[in-house]
């Protein structure tokens, strides 16, 4: 059997944490940010914890068990 291939795109978007959490970056920091005030830019920069209903689907991507 052949060994499962990590997917290149999650393999970039998502990292994971000490905990073994995966954490993801904020969508909607890449352009038109005139519009958008500074406290919501810099909050956008931060990482965030996925959501649970999202975390099998992730893992799989990363090729975790």
């Amino acid at each position: 059997m052949p060994k499962m291939k990590t997917n290149s795109g999650a393999k970039k978007r998502f990292r994971l944490t000490g905990s073994g959490k995966i954490k993801r970056k904020h969508a909607y920091k890449s352009h038109i940010l005139t519009k958008k005030s500074t406290k919501r830019k810099r909050n956008l920069g931060y990482w965030t914890i996925i959501d649970k209903t999202n975390e099998k689907n992730v893992k799989l991507l990363l090729n975790m068990k």
